[in-house]
Parts: C-alpha cells; structure tokens; sequence
C-alpha cells in the first residue's frame, strides 16, 4: 500500500472542522453582541467576565490544536508545549509592560516596577524594542519557533522518539520555570508581569477592548485550524502521517523525516506562542506558573478527551474540559484534579477515538438498527 493510500483513509477525520468554526464564530459574535448591545438590566447581557472567559477557553483551544498537530497526526507525544505558550505570552506581556510608562507605582518612564523595587539601574538589553507592537508580534512568533527549531533540530537528528522524547519535553518546560522564577533573570520573578493598562491606545478594562480581543481570538482560532487542515491535506501533511504510522519506511523510500518533523514541531510552536499573545492581555497577568509541567500535561487530556489527530477534537475538548474546570473548582477546587484524571480514564477506556468517536458511533448503532427495522419488514 502506497504512502498516499494510508493517507487516504484518514482524510475524513479532517473534513468536519466545518461545524466547529460554524459554532466558534457563533458564540464569540453572539457573545460579543449581547456584551455591547444589550443592556446590563436584561437577561440577555453578556457580562464582561463571561466575554473574557470565552477569550481565555479560545486561547487553550488554539494550543490544544497545536499539540494535536505535532501528536495526534505526526506521532510525537510533547510534554512541553507549556514553554511556547508561555514564552508567546511573556513576549505580549513585555509589550504591555512597557506601555505603563509613568503610570506604575514607582513612576519610572522607562523601568518597569519590578525592576526599581529590586534596584535595577538600566533596561536590560533583551527589553529594548519590546514597546514597539510590530517588534513585539516579530518576538512572540521568533523566540519560540526559534527554540523549537533548534530543540527539534537536535533531538529529531539524533533520531530520540518516543518516552525519551516526552521526557525532554517536560524536562525543558520544568528548566524554564525555574529559570524563570528566578528575579536576576528579569522577568518579575515569581510574580510575573501584570497591572497593564492599556494596548495600542486602548484601555484594557474597557468592554470594546475585551469583546475585540474575544473575536480575535475567534479568527485566529480559526485560521490556525483551516491553515493546519491545509497543511496535513498537502504533499507534506501526507509524508507526515506515513511518517507517525512508519518512519523506517518513509525514510527508506527517500524522505528525510527529520526535516518534516522538525518544520511540522515549529509550526506547532508558533501556534502555541500567538495562543499564549492573546492569552495575557486578557487574562491580565503572565508568571513562571504558566511553565508547570502539569500545564502541558492537562493540554495532552484535553486533546485526548476531545479526539486524538481530528482537529475539531482537540479544539471541543479544550473547550469542554475548561468550561468543566471552571464550573467544578467553584465547588470542589480541591476535588477537580480526581475528576479530571477519572475523566481521561473512562475516555481512554470507553471512547479512544474521544468524544468525536461518539458521532460515528451513533452512526454505526442507527445503521444497524435501520438494517435490523428493515429485516423485520421484509420477513413480515
């Protein structure tokens, strides 16, 4: 069987994205509507704190797509995809951090908060540029897919795959944070970066601002999941798959997978990083916590419980998994990661194509029964 035909009969698992962009762009536009038009006396408003809420879910939505990407269609299981989220965020929250100006709490023009507090004298050199927005937006795209060229690079050429990959994975995002945590560094620290105000002129604690960052989160959303489509129906996403399903032999026959492998973790990467751009503005804050090996674990299970290499999955479980959090630790916080780890159980035991299998499964159950309903009729 040729690389092609393997690729074939996976080509309709990408082919019911339709729906989930449908139902993005609904609840971010209705969202935005009822935020802006409806009054807050009705029934209908949408409050500002649900508007940023779907902001944030959208932007975990668009990292789990990544991870799905680089695993659930090449293979390559990363524990560590929390590091270009959190370097894309830090990037955007540098930007918001020089905007403050005289407005911090000390009223210094050009040093941020955190650095009087611990007595910095000077700017260190990796912060100049950051208060332009077009410099900023180049950093947010560089610096991750910069590290992720490089990691792969030396990773996929020395041909580590598997648990050993996975564990170099988490090892990078465990070094990040701490190094991060660290104040010398010139971060924040363990607090971060935080009290911004505003972002190209635009208050960030106006609603116009927070219903604008929502539905552009919707449309990059969006494109990362057409653009991501695009790529795994091409020549190249074909060579992709044949590599996750035999790399011996797509290597045999000519292909240089590192090269794929590596382009395809980059990419992935990028993806990460805007999610983690749009993430900061609106959640207000970026800290070394955001690195956690559990952050990179959790995007895993939110993949896994959506559907493994389906796309549309990996963006409905993010979405279902974070609304669940959200409803669960107002009730028992203390309780959500049990529930979260017999969640990924069941579904692992009960539904290993996830909660997208459940729809062929229901097709399956309706065929049969249409053919049972039949049977009777002719026997009759």
């Amino acid at each position: 069987m040729s690389l092609f035909s393997l690729w074939r009969q996976r080509d309709a698992k990408l082919t019911a994205t339709w729906p989930v962009v449908v139902a993005v762009f609904a609840m971010a536009l209705l969202a935005a509507l009822g935020n802006l038009l409806i009054p807050e006396s009705s029934a209908l408003h949408v409050s500002t704190y649900t508007v940023t809420l779907l902001g944030k879910y959208l932007c975990y939505a668009m990292l789990a797509l990544a991870v799905d990407v680089i695993w659930g269609y090449c293979g390559i299981l990363s524990l560590g995809h929390g590091v270009f989220f959190a370097l894309g965020g830090y990037a955007m929250g540098m930007y918001l951090m020089r905007q403050i100006g005289e407005r911090g709490v000390y009223g210094n023009a050009l040093l941020p908060d955190f650095m009087v507090f611990l007595n910095w004298k000077e700017l260190p050199w990796y912060w100049l540029g950051m208060d332009q927005f077009w410099f900023a937006l180049l950093m947010v795209i560089l610096i991750p897919g910069g590290l992720a060229f490089l990691f792969g690079w030396l990773a996929f050429r020395s041909r580590v795959t598997g648990v050993y990959l996975s564990i170099m994975t988490q090892a990078l995002t465990y070094a990040f944070m701490l190094s991060f945590f660290r104040n010398e560094m010139g971060f924040g620290g363990n607090n971060g970066l935080t009290d911004f105000k505003d972002m190209l002129g635009f208050s960030l604690q106006a609603d116009t601002t927070r219903v604008v960052l929502l539905l552009l989160s919707a449309v990059l959303l969006i494109v990362a999941l057409w653009s991501s489509q695009a790529i795994l129906r091409s020549r190249f996403g074909k060579v992709i798959i044949a590599i996750r399903d035999g790399e011996a032999r797509a290597r045999f026959l000519g292909y240089q997978t590192e090269r794929y492998k590596v382009w395809l973790f980059v990419y992935s990467a990028v993806v990460a990083a805007v999610a983690g751009a749009l993430y900061v503005p609106q959640v207000g804050i970026i800290n070394p916590g955001e690195f956690a090996p559990i952050n990179s674990i959790e995007i895993v299970i939110w993949v896994a419980i959506g559907g493994r290499g389906t796309l549309a999955g990996a963006v409905i479980g993010a979405l279902l998994v974070n609304y669940a959090k959200t409803r669960f630790t107002a009730l028992l916080p203390e309780a959500w990661l049990f529930a979260l780890g017999g969640l990924f159980v069941l579904v692992t035991l009960f539904l290993p194509k996830g909660l997208v299998g459940l729809s062929s499964k229901f097709r399956m159950t309706a065929r049969k029964l249409s053919s049972y309903s039949s049977g009777q009729r002719s026997e009759s």
